[in-house]
């Protein structure tokens, strides 16, 4: 078990925090899942290892990731405001992305306590959303080294000129409108997070 006297210069949990951008309790979650290297003191405060910390901040940002490959596991989460609208892109992944776990978030503030929290590989986030705009929580997301291997997918109800103003913030990324939802939103989902990834084997949708 590493202790502090295996480690030099270790880290607190909220250093080590603030270092990966993420919230506290994701990098308490990240140690008890074994991504991070860390140990109790004798007073009970966390300590992190900075070379675990570092090591996995430099693969998140700067190593392409293997894609997802049929049957694996992808976390995702929805961040939108409209339960129907939840719903929906809900049945349309369980029918067509069975790997795809998804969450749900209603609002930009919980949507980003909550990304902080699952991690996610998939992101997909509503343009318009109450307590932070979702161009504003994407245009965060993308700064965060913590979500340098996030796909992410926008779904929107806008479109030509109405979009415009969020351009900047969402260039490159894929839109999908939400009255092609059905049709367009499993392939987009499976080009996002094989493209994200850098892999030659996309999560291949199923079809019927």
């Amino acid at each position: 078990m590493t202790s502090a006297d295996d480690v030099a210069d270790p880290m607190s949990t909220q250093e080590a925090a603030e270092r990966l951008g993420l919230a506290v309790r994701s990098v308490q979650l990240m140690v008890d899942r074994g991504e991070l290297t860390g140990w109790r003191t004798p007073g009970g405060h966390r300590r992190i290892d900075r070379r675990s910390v570092e090591s996995w901040r430099q693969g998140r940002a700067g190593v392409a990731q293997p894609a997802r490959v049929h049957g694996e596991r992808v976390r995702a989460l929805l961040i939108e405001d409209s339960h129907h609208f939840q719903a929906l892109i809900g049945l349309v992944l369980e029918r067509h992305c069975p790997e795809v776990e998804l969450s749900t978030a209603d609002d930009g503030i919980d949507g980003l306590v909550k990304a902080a929290q699952l991690q996610p590989d998939l992101l997909l986030v509503d343009v318009m959303l109450p307590g932070i705009d979702g161009a504003t929580l994407v245009a965060r997301l993308r700064t965060l080294p913590a979500f340098a291997g996030t796909a992410l997918v926008i779904v929107t109800s806008l479109g030509g000129e109405a979009l415009q103003p969020f351009r900047l913030a969402l260039d490159g990324l894929p839109v999908v409108h939400k009255s092609r939802l059905v049709d367009e939103l499993p392939r987009v989902v499976g080009q996002a997070l094989a493209q994200r990834h850098g892999g030659s084997r996309p999560l291949r949708p199923e079809g019927p």
